[in-house]
Parts: structure tokens; C-alpha cells; sequence
């Protein structure tokens, strides 16, 4: 069975509580080798960071999404600097700009990108871009940062934005992550946008609990659903199951470079 990541699941989401063993052991049984459950606020890193110790597979990020960056101003880049000695946080985000929902004001979101941003760059760990109906600033911010202040390792997490950006994400030396969404029906944009990312910088993951792939659709996804999401970008680029899940685990380690290899 071919090893596979998880690069960014929210184990700490209520979905999960009545049985995170299960969906954590449902992984392992699908080829899981490991798991990152992300930060959506600094506030509750404490339940984050709680759930990536009790399993060995699980890492976790620490950041604050853009919905919740005006609740959070208070969350300096020392203080992500900080929780991110923990050797269980190999990430910092999610983090970035969400302009298809008005849950906070674009300035909070910019201010708190940039300060996570200081903080990737800081600790060497990689931040997890959230970029939704955002391309211009999103790629307006990343040339300006990495022109101002030196390049900082990136992923631009559950893709669905334009080409442009994709490239933009390739040219600064970042990475690209596909959900669920490359699986939709809807969603041939994405997966030509995927056949053009160098096969070195691609990622997969599930997001979940939020979009499930097919035969899961309309389900609570879980993290053992990234082998559909794999299987997908595979047919997609016309390549091998086992090739891409090889090339996405080694992408993986390449990016989140504090989590130890698995053996074998």
C-alpha cells in the first residue's frame, strides 16, 4: 500500500470528537503515514497542539485564518515564533486572504498574513496560504514580501484559485496542495491548472471536515479521503496512483522539513 500525507486536516474541529481514534486509525488502515492538523486560531492552540501529542503521526501548524485575523491582532509574530518551538508544530497558518466571505476586514487579514509570514521566514517552517477570490493582493503580497525581505517556504493550500496565481505560488519557490475540489465535476479549471505545476511541487490533502470527494460527496471528510483526492490528481496527469502518492509524500517531507521521515 502506497504511503500518503495528509498535509492539512482540523482534527480539533467538533466533527471529529466522538471519535478522532477511529478516523485516526481509519487513516493508517487507507496508507496515512502522516497527518497535520491545522491552526485556525492562537487562541485555541493549546486543543491543537493536545491532539498532535497524543498520536505520533499527527503534527499540527499554529496561525490564525483569515476569517478569525481580526480576533486575533493580538497574535504577534514572536508569539507564533514562540509555539512554533514545540516539536510537534512543524507549520505555521493557516493564514492569508478570504475576500469571498466578509467575516473580516481586508486590512486585519493583511496584517495578520504579513506578521506570519515574518514568522515562516523566522522559523524556516512553511506557511499555509489560505488565498480565496484574493489572486491580485495574494500575489501582490508574495512578490512584495519575498522582493522586501528574502523568499520564506510556502504551500498554497486546497487550491481553487486562478492559474496566475498558481505560477506566481511555483516562481517564488512555493508549493501547490489539492483537495477534494480537484475531484469535482466542476472543476476541470483546477485540474488543468494541475497539469502545469511541476510535479515537485505538488501536495495533496482533504481539508476535512469540508469537501469530501467522490464516493464520500456530501459526507464529512476525514483524512483517509486524500486516497481519492490522490487518485484524482493521478488520472489527471496521466501518471500512476502509486507514482503520485510517492511524489506527494516526498514533496511533503521536502516542505514540512521538521517532521521526521517514516520508516520504510
Amino acid at each position: 500500500m502506497p504511503a500518503l500525507v495528509d498535509s492539512h486536516c482540523h482534527l480539533n474541529f467538533p466533527d471529529f470528537a466522538p471519535e478522532l481514534d477511529a478516523v485516526v486509525e481509519r487513516a493508517r488502515s487507507a496508507g496515512l503515514v502522516r497527518m497535520v492538523t491545522i491552526s485556525t486560531r492562537v487562541h485555541e492552540f493549546d486543543k491543537i497542539r493536545a491532539i498532535a501529542d497524543a498520536y505520533d503521526d499527527v503534527y499540527c501548524s499554529v496561525g490564525t485564518h483569515p476569517h478569525n485575523a481580526d480576533e486575533e491582532l493580538d497574535v504577534m509574530t514572536s508569539d507564533l515564533v514562540a509555539h512554533a518551538e514545540h516539536p510537534k508544530v512543524v507549520a505555521i497558518g493557516e493564514a492569508g486572504l478570504d475576500y469571498f466571505y466578509d467575516n473580516a476586514p481586508v486590512e486585519a487579514q493583511k496584517i495578520g498574513l504579513i506578521r506570519h509570514i515574518d514568522a515562516a521566514r523566522e522559523t524556516g517552517l512553511p506557511l499555509v496560504i489560505h488565498a480565496r477570490a484574493a489572486d491580485d493582493d495574494m500575489m501582490q503580497i508574495l512578490r512584495d514580501e519575498t522582493a522586501k525581505n528574502g523568499a520564506f517556504p510556502f504551500v498554497l493550500h486546497c487550491f481553487s484559485s486562478g492559474k496566475a496565481l498558481a505560477e506566481c505560488g511555483v516562481e517564488l519557490g512555493g508549493y501547490v496542495s489539492f483537495s477534494g475540489i480537484l475531484t469535482f465535476k466542476n472543476s476541470q479549471e483546477i485540474r488543468d491548472i494541475a497539469k502545469d505545476i511541476p510535479l515537485d511541487r505538488m501536495l495533496v490533502e482533504t481539508d476535512a471536515p469540508y469537501l469530501a470527494p467522490p464516493p464520500h460527496r456530501g459526507q464529512r471528510n476525514e483524512p483517509a479521503f486524500v486516497v481519492n483526492t490522490a487518485k484524482v490528481l493521478a488520472e489527471t496527469l496521466d501518471v500512476s496512483f502509486e507514482a503520485i502518492a510517492q511524489q506527494t509524500t516526498s514533496n511533503f517531507y521536502n516542505l514540512f522539513s521538521k517532521v521526521p521521515r517514516h520508516d520504510g
